[in-house]
């Protein structure tokens, strides 16, 4: 990856033959003469010009008349400027999404960013950021804070089939106008300055797929404003030059690319040499982070009477987006971003292969949600949306110097396509939540096989040859299941009791993962390693498998995450103790055996125990 002084170093030693020395010089004079209007010297009827991107590449110049300054709107000492557009194009679109970033300059001095709008509003009013506040923030940003420390998670989170975000404080969970659809506020709407809706197109994901998610993407803060058919390609980082993405230019950030695209289109503010400074407002106020940064052309400037949009189709990446803040998205020109392959192989119910092929940009929220829309779109462009289908997905999620995280799941009924889509993203979130250091997810691998029709069945009855037995002998389960259409599937397999096990009564369950996982007394833990984490996602018990498990009524404690049978008196005591703090709880059943047994045909649910006795 090129920081900004190897990027300077590489370039005019390896370029210079071709010219690229006079880039150099130019980026050089674009530093040394960029200056900034200072807010204090701003006065009511001041005239502007400002530059953005209409059509095609090249920007175009307007008008802008200074209305006012008001003090602390954006946050403490974070002035906002008040100004009118004017000039043909800015009064056919009035302030667009997408027009995010575009410079505003008097006598040639920087003034700032275009980044606010009155919705609904009937004349082109904007709110500019001073340029002063989108520069501070990146200066006094620190790089990404290192994890807090370990993560609690719970068995019913992993053993999930279905993986929804926790956007809780996070993104901007608004319409256009500046209030939630529902918010009281919506009588009102457009009386406040919003910042200006960063337009999000789709391409390669269905309508269908955009509604299953709305919600999430909704509270993610993502304004779809097209969806249309085909991806980007995914390239080599392009080599700038003096001309890359210059003040006014149009740039695109990717949360992906590939078969499904998702990106987001705005302008830029200023380029100081490698620097990027754009949009005057946050994208998704994600800190440090690390997504794609493209050149692009803008197809049209759709006029809407609540919120003008621009279409923009992403060219070459030329870098990197670093940091997302309360004033400014900021970034560097030929530094690589870091993303997430995912790979998706499909068998269709009809017996066609489709192979889906797309990266993801890394963050602890977005990146499943990308994954999970990906896959998502892959079953809805090629299954059936009504009715029971079945979908089996076999796979791996990859971790650099770590065991990968091993997918083998299968999903019946109705909902198995929503089930199906979740299988990567559930692992995966534990994964970027948990936050080790030095963690590296290198890819995601799925193969999934679709067929038309459920294949569910129920623990009607179990049973065994004999319920007196000796330690070390073998008994005969049987497992009595009953599909929807009545059919009754028997399977036997033999079990042999340990033999260190001492007499007494063993209660023996038969039941799906999610039925035992429910029965046991270890609820959630708290993995110290990310090896450790990969382990015991890896040893998940599944939900549609059966499992036998032989216990036993004991005296002991959970302590923690950790099952401590059969414990002294004396501990038992120390533990029950009024003085003791907490931490500990008491626990009936020792886990004497625990077997799955074999896969048959039909995905079961349910289960149901009996009691045998160990006698001498």
């Amino acid at each position: 990856m090129f920081n900004a002084r190897f990027a300077a170093s590489f370039f005019a030693v390896c370029l210079t033959a071709s010219g690229v020395s006079a880039q150099f010089q130019k980026v050089a004079e674009v530093k040394a003469e960029t200056r900034i209007f200072p807010v204090s010297e701003l006065r009511e009827g001041m005239r502007a010009t400002a530059r953005t991107v209409f059509r095609g590449s090249k920007s175009e110049e307007f008008n802008v008349e200074i209305l006012g300054v008001i003090p602390n709107w954006i946050g403490p000492k974070q002035d906002m400027i008040v100004g009118k557009l004017s000039g043909a194009n800015a009064e056919r679109t009035s302030v667009f999404a997408g027009m995010s970033g575009s410079p505003v300059f008097i006598d040639g001095k920087l003034v700032g960013a275009i980044s606010y709008s009155f919705p609904f509003s009937k004349e082109p009013i904007c709110g500019i950021t001073p340029f002063a506040q989108m520069t501070s923030v990146v200066e006094q940003a620190p790089a990404r804070i290192a994890s807090a420390g370990p993560k609690t998670f719970s068995y019913a989170e992993l053993l999930s089939n279905t993986w929804r975000p926790n956007f809780k404080n996070f993104g901007v969970n608004t319409l256009a106008s500046g209030f939630s659809g529902d918010s009281r506020l919506m009588a009102v709407a457009g009386q406040t300055f919003a910042p200006i809706s960063t337009p999000v197109t789709f391409s390669g994901i269905s309508q269908r797929t955009l509604d299953m998610f709305a919600p999430e993407l909704i509270r993610a803060g993502i304004l779809p404003v097209a969806a249309a058919g085909g991806g980007s390609a995914i390239t080599a980082l392009k080599l700038f030059n003096e001309t890359t993405l210059l003040g006014g230019d149009s740039v695109v950030v990717h949360l992906s690319r590939g078969d499904v695209q998702i990106a987001a289109a705005g302008t830029v503010t200023l380029r100081d040499g490698e620097k990027i400074y754009a949009f005057g407002h946050p994208f998704f106020s994600l800190g440090s982070t690390n997504l794609p940064m493209s050149e692009s052309h803008v197809i049209t400037v759709v006029p809407n009477a609540n919120n003008s949009f621009k279409l923009a189709v992403p060219d070459s990446t030329v870098g990197s987006m670093t940091q997302d803040r309360s004033t400014v998205i900021y970034g560097t020109l030929g530094q690589v971003p870091r993303m997430l392959p995912v790979k998706i192989k499909l068998t269709t119910s009809r017996g066609r292969s489709e192979e889906i092929n797309f990266e993801s940009a890394f963050d602890d929220l977005l990146t499943p949600l990308i994954v999970n829309v990906g896959v998502a779109n892959t079953l809805q462009a090629n299954e059936r949306g009504i009715g029971e289908s079945t979908i089996e997905v076999t796979g791996e999620i990859r971790v650099k110097g770590e065991d990968s995280i091993r997918i083998n799941r299968r999903f019946t009924g109705p909902q198995a396509s929503a089930f199906a889509a979740s299988v990567a993203a559930v692992p995966l979130g534990a994964l970027l939540r948990a936050g080790f250091d030095g963690m590296e997810i290198t890819g995601i691998s799925l193969n999934m096989t679709a067929t038309d029709g459920g294949k569910t069945s129920v623990v009607d009855r179990i049973a065994v040859d004999k319920t007196r037995v000796r330690a070390g002998e073998t008994i005969e389960l049987t497992a009595q299941t009953r599909s929807e259409s009545g059919k009754i599937i028997v399977q036997k397999f033999p079990v042999t009791i340990p033999a260190d096990t001492a007499p007494g009564n063993l209660s023996i369950m038969i039941g799906d993962g999610n039925a035992v996982q429910q029965s046991s007394a270890v609820t959630q833990f708290t993995p110290k390693t990310a090896a450790e984490l990969i382990a015991i996602i890896n040893r998940l018990k599944r939900s549609d498998r059966l499992y036998a498990v032989i216990t036993r009524t004991s005296s002991g404690a959970i302590v923690g995450a950790s099952e401590m049978p059969n414990l002294p008196p004396s501990v038992l005591a120390t533990l029950n103790n009024d003085r003791t703090a907490g931490g500990a709880k008491p626990t009936i059943q020792t886990v004497i055996a625990d077997l799955e047994l074999p896969a048959g045909e039909f995905i079961v649910s349910g289960s149901q125990t009996l009691t045998i006795e160990i006698v001498q």
